[in-house]
């Protein structure tokens, strides 16, 4: 029998990790809810052609495709093969597969608001945390299985979306107590930047591009738009425009000098100044500290679906990718036929930022605490006591256990130290004569002697 091993890209996660990954998704969560935004779930897999076409030539390639069953039919054998051919033609078939994993959460929401617009009550604002699955090779902070946290607004145009967006970015790392950096830039500024460059048809050549910077350096990107078919001057422009830099103020005014004059760059450049004002308005932080919200015109997010404003969050001092992204999407429902729904949302990247977390130290000692209390096993009759002790502490939300069987005291307080259990009880014979016990505060090395009525006085405040 071989040794059991877990799919390259997966992992599993032990009690403790599930705690950590519990304080991260509860601090999202209940941020998401202070802002009005209601749970939704859609199924682990979509139909394939939901998801193709939705994520740019990159992202499809990234897409985990599902087998249709009852292919090993020997009915079904020919056409399985020849659509094995096609695939590896790189062709799609629907011989071969129909359905995919979920590659995000964006695309099956839209889908969602797509079969269920006539119902729903716009704006609708929805916050979904479930897993997404990609075929992309594992790596430090990059995994094949890991869950999104995304939240989104739909049927509204209003910019006011985006800055309460920005805010509950700032709000949930504040909570966690990372520093991070925003950044905030525009896909009408890349649509009027093409326009600069000769044409509308080259957005996605130049975004796909400029995506890649951080990864291949500005010398690669320039080579990429060059096998893409940008020529020398228009090469030019978009290294002047990746030059750009200075204070969110110094950026947008050197942007309007490239690109101001264009409709499409002045209502862009318009709308991250709305941005960039309210939102220091509302997080009404310390005015002499640099804003978490940083204008960053390399930003451009390689998926075809933004329209408008779009977002990246980076943990500082880490050596870490983005811990989160975004940004508006107008026309996203319109790609299930039902058009005119304009859409802007945020997602969360769980996995790295527990990795940020972690190697930050910033897990609350608490978050380790499941059990509270252990009694300790000393006979039948102080175990019965126990039970009883223990469900009156349970009834009042105080997590407590008996350890499973009479041992040696070392190794009932060897079990508490391993599981971070803070206290332990022991009731013994004196104890139960006298309806006390004795309470050890395990981190402290301290202990009382205390009541039966005064337990649970004497375990609390933990």
């Amino acid at each position: 029998m071989s040794k059991p091993s877990l799919p390259q890209g997966t992992r599993d996660f032990g009690p403790e990790v599930v705690r950590k990954r519990q304080y991260i998704l509860n601090t999202i969560r209940s941020t998401f809810e202070l802002y009005g935004f209601q749970p939704l779930e859609t199924p682990a897999m979509e139909n394939l052609d939901t998801l193709m076409g939705k994520y740019g030539e990159e992202g499809d390639k990234l897409i985990f495709k599902i087998l249709n069953n009852g292919l090993s039919d020997a009915k079904n054998s020919e056409k399985a093969k020849a659509a094995f051919e096609k695939v590896l033609s790189g062709k799609n078939d629907k011989d071969l597969t129909e359905r995919a994993l979920k590659y995000d959460l964006t695309i099956p929401f839209a889908r969602y608001v797509a079969m269920n617009h006539q119902t729903l009550t716009l704006p609708f604002k929805r916050y979904q945390i479930q897993p997404v699955w990609r075929a992309d090779r594992p790596q430090k902070g990059r995994y094949r299985e890991f869950y999104q946290c995304d939240a989104d607004v739909v049927g509204s145009n209003g910019l006011l979306n985006e800055v309460e967006l920005s805010a509950i970015y700032w709000q949930v790392f504040s909570k966690l107590g990372v520093n991070v950096e925003i950044k905030i830039n525009s896909r009408k500024i890349l649509a009027a930047l093409a326009e600069a460059c000769g044409g509308s048809d080259k957005m996605v050549d130049i975004t796909v591009a400029i995506d890649k910077l951080d990864k291949i350096g500005l010398e690669k990107v320039k080579e990429e738009l060059q096998t893409r078919g940008l020529d020398e001057h228009q090469i030019a422009i978009i290294a002047q425009y990746l030059a750009i830099d200075g204070t969110n103020t110094e950026k947008l005014n050197k942007l309007k000098e490239l690109v101001g004059s264009l409709p499409t760059g002045a209502i862009g450049i318009e709308e991250l100044e709305f941005v960039i004002s309210q939102f220091a308005e509302l997080v009404q932080g310390d005015q002499t500290a640099p804003s978490p919200l940083v204008v960053d015109f390399t930003l451009a997010r390689g998926l075809n679906y933004y329209t408008g404003i779009i977002f990246e969050v980076k943990a500082l001092g880490v050596q870490m990718g983005s811990i989160g992204g975004g940004g508006r999407y107008d026309d996203l429902t319109g790609l299930f036929g039902v058009p005119n729904i304009p859409g802007v949302g945020i997602s969360f990247g769980v996995d790295r930022i527990y990795d940020v977390l972690e190697e930050l130290q910033l897990f609350p000692q608490e978050v380790q605490t499941g059990t509270q209390v252990l009694f300790f096993n000393l006979g039948t009759a102080e175990s019965k006591a126990a039970f009883s002790l223990m469900q009156q502490l349970r009834n009042n939300g105080i997590c407590c256990e008996l350890y499973h069987e009479q041992a040696k005291f070392d190794k009932q307080f060897k079990y508490a130290d391993k599981k971070h259990i803070p206290f332990a009880v022991i009731l013994g014979t004196k104890e139960l004569e006298n309806r006390t016990c004795m309470v050890k505060h395990l981190g402290k090395g301290e202990q009382q002697e205390v009541s039966w009525e005064s337990l649970q006085e004497a375990v609390s405040g933990l």
